[in-house]
């Protein structure tokens, strides 16, 4: 059983395939945190619970850090979960335990405020789906009268007493996201997050921590969010020691809503998981969850793609796209995709956002002829959108200047040349609805690549008696849009865009097919980018392009199609460069390419990811098994003379299986391949090669 309960009722143990968490109820409705690692019996659970607190010293309090969902006010002094005020200026809350609520894979505890006039009410969720524990709180209003909600996170998670933790984290900036850096968890508070409005480009909303682990070994415990808005997560040491991961939605607490009598607001979920099988293993658990529970339609493989953005920029023709069409078809190309500058007035980034019908000049019988000749060709057809914004100059702004976030008095700042589409409000919400549903109505259009090019900064609404709610509003907005168009749509896949890699999380990965890893197409950029994506996300969502070379949009960098493809083909590949100037025999190369990724694409898409060496310079390389088979995707970045390219060590097969190499039609040993491993005969700078194995 997912869930079992003690017989007095105040101790409950969630488990999964090799893992356990178990919270206890005291006496006096303390909630308390019991255990979160191995597979535990319910017995074990109830001999945890019997354990005494321990003394605390004086100015410390017996509570922190050991509270599953610590609040502001009595006999604390962590940061609280929840932070609540009345109309009257009252703050604090004191808890009194009404219920609990069992299913099959999960547990709700239902909390009521001892303070009649402040009636709030709070239920913990609890779930686990594999060995990830999701959590989140709903937060309702049963008073009478108003309440301002200043915090209210998701979740805290309680790590068990150890010595010399680290923390590892995904930091980056535009074009250069995801980013694995390390370092030792000291006394004190580690903040991370993002207040500008979206996920942002300088953080994922995750974290691991362990001892001592390897890539293959050891404990690790790791917590990521699932919201799409600013957000912050909080580690903190304290001064006993122990640590606690908190979570949620907004990155201040300077207010996040106002519950009217009867109101409620439900967190997003902050998942927790932990691992004995090291980095790796955690990895692959995540993966696996997300493939189960979090992606619409994983069992489906994306498509190859080809994006006309780098190719046409802004200038685009009917003509041209159908030129770019046939090239594409020719390699192999599933699914093609019109970017930026097919609507309004759309030639530059300056006017046309917000107008989402066709340019009149460009697409005169509207996007369905080329749709269709697009299908005709054997591809999907599918374009980019940025709904969530608009350009000064655009005919949606004219006649609603008021529809955009914005600071009464001050100027309105510009990013890129367009403002922030006020969400929260119905009117915009309704309009962007007509939009979308219209335009996806008009012509065959099976893929949208959904966009958001700019931070909130002016985050302001006149005449709203609470203007702060637009924070959390906004991300609701978005969810409620998507799910609207895709039950509306039932047939077109959806890609998350911002800028790159901006908006990544399992919320929007809730509502999405794919994600655009970061703009950096860059083959040797990307290797550090995907490895830390791989962190938490799996290949099956991250989308990966091969480019032209030199790569003219960012550093000019040459590579050999050989490298940008073998790169790509980590993630969902897809191919962004101008084909018609690319050569017969790239394209001849591109074809073949396209193909060997066609073949191996269930196991990169739906198979267990080993990173086998991570890009550090030398030798990179990740590998994925998936039943009986089994591929190596291997990059070597630079090679000194005298330095020999080491052998790779395999991971994931049965040692006392043969395996036969696809490429030269040798047969190994699987226990030698795990134990001394092999070489695949690359030499030089920017060289790349596939390996693929199947068991014979």
């Amino acid at each position: 059983m997912p869930v079992e309960i003690a017989e007095n009722g105040r101790t409950w143990l969630l488990s999964g395939p090799t893992s356990s968490y178990a919270v206890h109820l005291t006496d006096a409705d303390e909630l308390l945190h019991l255990h979160w690692g191995p597979r535990i019996a319910l017995a074990d659970a109830e001999a945890l619970a019997a354990r005494p607190l321990p003394d605390h010293w004086p100015f410390e309090s017996r509570l922190d850090g050991r509270e599953e969902y610590p609040v502001e006010g009595g006999p604390r002094f962590t940061r609280p979960a929840l932070s609540a005020r009345t109309d009257d200026g009252r703050r604090g809350t004191e808890w009194a335990f009404e219920r609990h609520e069992a299913d099959p894979d999960g547990v709700r505890l239902r909390f009521r405020d001892a303070d009649p006039d402040a009636g709030l009410v709070v239920t913990l969720h609890y779930r686990i789906r594999h060995d990830v524990v999701e959590r989140r709180a709903t937060v309702e209003n049963a008073g009478a009268r108003a309440v301002e909600l200043l915090r209210a996170d998701s979740a805290v998670f309680t790590l068990p007493e150890r010595d010399g933790w680290r923390l590892s984290q995904l930091h980056g900036r535009w074009a250069a996201e995801s980013r694995l850096t390390a370092a030792p968890l000291t006394y004190g508070e580690k903040v991370i997050g993002s207040r500008r409005g979206h996920t942002g480009h300088q953080h994922l909303p995750w974290v691991a921590l362990d001892t001592d682990a390897t890539e293959e070994c050891g404990e690790v415990y790791g917590c990521a969010l699932g919201w799409s808005g600013s957000w912050r997560i909080t580690v903190a040491q304290l001064p006993d020691a122990r640590v606690q991961i908190t979570g949620g939605a907004g990155h201040d607490d300077a207010g996040l809503l106002r519950l009217a009598a009867g109101e409620s607001y439900t967190t997003p979920v902050l998942a927790g998981l932990w691992s004995d099988g090291g980095f790796g293993g955690a990895s692959r658990a995540w993966h696996r969850y997300q493939r189960a529970y979090v992606i619409p339609d994983a069992d489906r493989d994306r498509p190859v793609l080809f994006n006309s953005w780098e190719a046409t920029g802004f200038g685009i023709s009917e003509d041209q796209q159908r030129a770019l069409a046939r090239r594409a078809a020719e390699i192999g190309v599933e699914l093609f995709v019109v970017d930026d500058g097919w609507f309004g007035s759309r030639t530059g980034d300056h006017a046309g956002l917000g107008d989402w019908t066709p340019h009149p000049d460009r697409f005169p019988k509207g996007l369905a002829p080329l749709a269709e000749d697009v299908r005709a060709l054997g591809m999907r057809f599918g374009i980019w959108v940025e709904p969530e914004m608009v350009n000064p100059d655009s005919d949606l702004y004219r006649a609603h200047p008021d529809w955009v976030q914005y600071q009464k008095g001050r100027k309105r700042t510009e990013f890129r040349n367009q403002l922030v589409l006020n969400l929260a409000r119905e009117d915009v919400q309704e309009y962007l609805w007509e939009r979308l549903d219209a335009l996806l109505s008009s012509a065959p259009i099976d893929y949208v690549k959904w966009d958001f090019n700019r931070c909130f900064t002016d985050a302001g609404w006149p005449g709203e008696p609470y203007p702060s709610r637009l924070w959390v509003d906004h991300v609701r907005a978005v969810y409620a849009l998507l799910d609207r168009l895709r039950a509306a749509h039932p047939g077109v896949a959806f890609e998350s865009c911002s800028g790159g890699g901006g908006r990544i999380d399992l919320g929007v990965l809730s509502r999405t097919d794919q994600v655009w890893t970061s703009d950096n197409t860059d083959p040797l950029d990307r290797l550090a980018i995907q490895h830390g994506f791989s962190q938490l996300h799996p290949a099956r969502v991250m989308a990966a392009w091969v480019t032209d070379s030199p790569n003219d949009q960012l550093n000019g960098r040459v590579s050999s199609l050989c490298f940008r493809f073998v790169s790509a083909m980590a993630g969902v590949l897809g191919i962004g460069g101008d084909l018609t100037r690319w050569s017969a025999a790239e394209l001849a190369e591109a074809r073949d390419w396209v193909a060997l990724y066609r073949e191996i694409r269930p196991l990169v898409q739906r198979g267990d990811l080993y990173r086998l060496r991570p890009p550090r310079g030398g030798l990179s390389a990740v590998q994925y098994v998936r039943g009986a088979e089994s591929v190596v995707l291997a990059c070597l970045q630079a090679q000194h003379h005298g330095e020999p390219v080491p052998a790779l060590r395999l991971r994931g097969l049965d040692p006392a299986s043969s395996y036969e190499c696809r490429e030269t039609g040798e047969i190994h040993r699987g226990a030698v391949l795990l134990h001394h491993g092999i070489r695949l005969g690359l030499r030089g700078d920017l060289d790349a090669a596939v390996l693929r194995l199947r068991r014979v």
